[in-house]
């Protein structure tokens, strides 16, 4: 069902995550000096003026102060910290293209690409486990990732990606130039500008035939699954409801460093692997689901669950912590997480 990482590949795989954490505080150091600080003369008296656009593409400005030998040594150490902090990122960007190759080399890469550029680009909009969580079969490259195995392709392989929405978040986008009206469908098509919604509110579908899908929990009563999108784009996607997603979206989240197919890290947010479990094993007893998705949605289970008892044993399947399922859902999965008691369940 899946293999464990040889030496090689554990020890890039450590190399890559240290490295895509110094990448990441380099990225926002840098980001810190967006902006400018500049002069700016106001009734004959002149000011150091810091502007910048906020997280809602406004621009804000501040005055620093007036004109002084104080204010003069502020601008040229915040533009000698600034040139410091760009030439540091550049240099973590060319880390990470080799440490990119290296994961190729040594067969890391898992995610598929199309599926790690829209989670990026999640993160970078800031919405990645803030109001929105990576679920369905992409999540399983996060917990093989921390439990350093791969999981067989024939259960992981997907041309499609769901994206969880927590409808009780405010969620807001990061102000970017380049997904002005800051909707997901725009995001989406900075990623592949062949992205369409599809006749579906709720999905969008690129030229190759991916699908995105935004979904939320189905709330009862019915009556309270109000419409639920990001943006307000005219083709914005707009989340559907559907029945047990409330389990993953009370879910701890669980956060892990991914590799794409092409080497480079991908962070993913996603909900507890046991919750994962535990979902996917109810899925497959629904007598209204297609039989081909339940055989899959049990083979992933029964994975994510040997994952968890093999390798996170840190998350032990007991009813303290499983207190979103209901508890028929927890006892029926209960026997997947007892090692080789579970396989046939």
């Amino acid at each position: 069902m899946f293999q464990e990482l040889n030496n090689d590949q554990r020890r890039e795989k450590v190399n890559s995550d240290q490295r895509f954490a110094a990448w990441r505080d380099a990225k926002a150091r840098a980001e810190s000096y967006r902006g400018s600080l500049v002069w700016q003369e106001v009734k004959g008296e002149q000011y150091l003026v810091r502007s910048h656009y906020d997280a809602s593409g406004n621009r804000r400005q501040k005055s620093e102060g007036r004109r002084s030998p104080e204010m003069e040594r502020k601008k040229a150490d915040w533009e000698r910290a600034r040139v410091e902090a760009k030439d540091r990122f550049k240099s973590m960007r060319e880390v990470m293209i080799r440490q990119a190759a290296i994961n190729r080399a040594v067969k890391l890469g898992r995610v598929p690409l199309v599926g790690a550029r829209i989670i990026r680009s999640l993160d970078e909009a800031g919405l990645l486990g803030n109001g929105i969580r990576i679920v369905g079969t992409n999540a399983i490259y996060a917990y093989e990732a921390v439990a350093g195995v791969m999981v067989d392709p024939d259960i992981t392989t997907t041309l499609d990606i769901d994206l969880l929405l927590d409808a009780r978040v405010s969620l807001r986008m990061v102000a970017s130039e380049d997904v002005p009206e800051r909707a997901l469908i725009e995001l989406l098509r900075k990623v592949d500008k062949t992205f369409e919604r599809a006749s579906q509110t709720f999905r969008a579908v690129n030229s190759e035939g991916y699908l995105v899908d935004l979904i939320k929990p189905q709330r009862n009563p019915p009556w309270q699954n109000e419409r639920v999108q990001i943006g307000d784009a005219e083709d914005e996607l707009a989340a559907v409801p559907i029945n047990g997603l409330v389990w993953l979206e009370n879910a701890p989240p669980f956060e892990a460093i991914a590799i794409d197919e092409k080497g480079a890290p991908v962070r993913i947010v996603t909900s507890d692997p046991r919750v994962f479990a535990a979902h996917k094993l109810w899925m497959s007893r629904q007598s209204d689901r297609d039989p081909t998705k339940r055989r899959r949605d049990t083979a992933q289970a029964s994975a994510v669950a040997k994952i968890v008892s093999r390798y996170l044993q840190y998350l032990p399947f007991d009813s303290s912590d499983m207190r979103m399922l209901p508890r028929d859902v927890f006892e029926v999965a209960k026997p997947l997480f007892d090692g080789d008691e579970g396989e046939n369940a």
